[in-house]
């Protein structure tokens, strides 16, 4: 497949944006990639490990460049940015703009609120890929690869700017499917927001613990596997927390009625209860395993 010889802005050069970046450059996909944000020591680094030929501090410059503009800002923070790219957004012409923010709602009201309606070339995305590290120094041309990437297309999306977003996922070698808005952070608030906060809350607890010093010396690959996510950047986990509150809390109220079933069951001894629901729980889980594993990739990433 050939794609077009194009020039691709990344707002926002971090993990995800160099991750991009580098991805598309090994596949062809773009002939110039041009960085920009606010962080210029982040820029400057992004051109010095050859993640992008080039860099703007400036929005508008960027916008003018850009054949494709991927916002790869944090979550609170690509609202704010979109808005400023919505106001440069015509009809028919322009850039195609797209974003990989985890939480597709935000972006969605932004657009309705400042264009009264989804802009025809404004295509919402999110790559359900990353790590605990961060920064343009963690990206990778292959942090996409063999994991879904999920677009959120409106009924007035231009179907060749969707076609051109997902062609672009494609490239990196990434799985594409498409959802709705609503089911997308229903989703992503069960199986990543929701672990994200269980594990921040649980280092927390842990760490005010006046046991700290023996729990977390004697702490095995278990407590290590579950608690890796809560190394990831919190500004980031906040943000999306925020952004997603609605969908996160009935995630968590869903986990707390079982969570509070369980220690029911432990407090009265009901050990049949407990089977019950570990043994459901395992064989979930390795079913989960069994699928990560046909579509090549690791149950353990992130």
């Amino acid at each position: 497949m050939s794609y077009p010889r194009a020039n691709l802005v990344i707002v926002g050069l971090g993990l995800i944006g160099g991750s991009l970046a580098r991805a598309l450059r090994e596949s062809g996909f773009s002939a110039r990639f041009i960085g920009c944000g606010h962080r210029e020591a982040s820029l400057q680094r992004g051109v010095a490990l050859g993640v992008i030929d080039e860099f703007t501090l400036d929005l508008d410059a960027a916008f003018d460049r850009a054949d494709i503009l991927v916002l790869c800002t944090p979550t609170l923070t690509a609202s704010a940015v979109l808005e400023r790219i919505l106001e440069r957004m015509g009809e028919g012409d322009g850039p195609v703009v797209t974003d990989v923010a985890s939480v597709k709602g935000s972006l969605r009201d932004t657009a309705l609120r400042v264009a009264g309606k989804m802009p025809a070339r404004l295509v919402l995305g999110h790559p359900i890929a990353g790590s605990e590290r961060s920064g343009v120094d963690a990206s990778r041309a292959d942090l996409f690869r063999r994991h879904r990437v999920v677009l959120t297309p409106e009924p007035g999306n231009d179907p060749a700017a969707l076609a051109l977003v997902r062609a672009m996922w494609e490239s990196t070698g990434a799985d594409v499917l498409e959802m709705t808005v609503e089911r997308h952070d229903a989703v992503l608030a069960a199986t990543s927001h929701l672990p994200h906060v269980l594990a921040y809350a649980l280092v927390d607890a842990l760490a005010g613990a006046e046991a700290r010093a023996d729990i977390f010396r004697c702490a095995a690959g278990g407590f290590r596997d579950f608690t890796r996510i809560a190394s990831s950047d919190p500004v980031m986990w906040r943000d999306i927390a925020l952004a997603n509150r609605d969908a996160l809390l009935a995630a968590i109220d869903l986990f707390g009625g079982h969570l509070a079933q369980l220690r029911g069951a432990v407090a009265a001894g009901d050990g049949e209860q407990l089977l019950a629901t570990f043994s459901r729980a395992k064989q979930a889980r390795d079913e989960f395993a069994a699928l990560l594993a046909g579509r090549g990739q690791d149950a353990g990433s992130a």
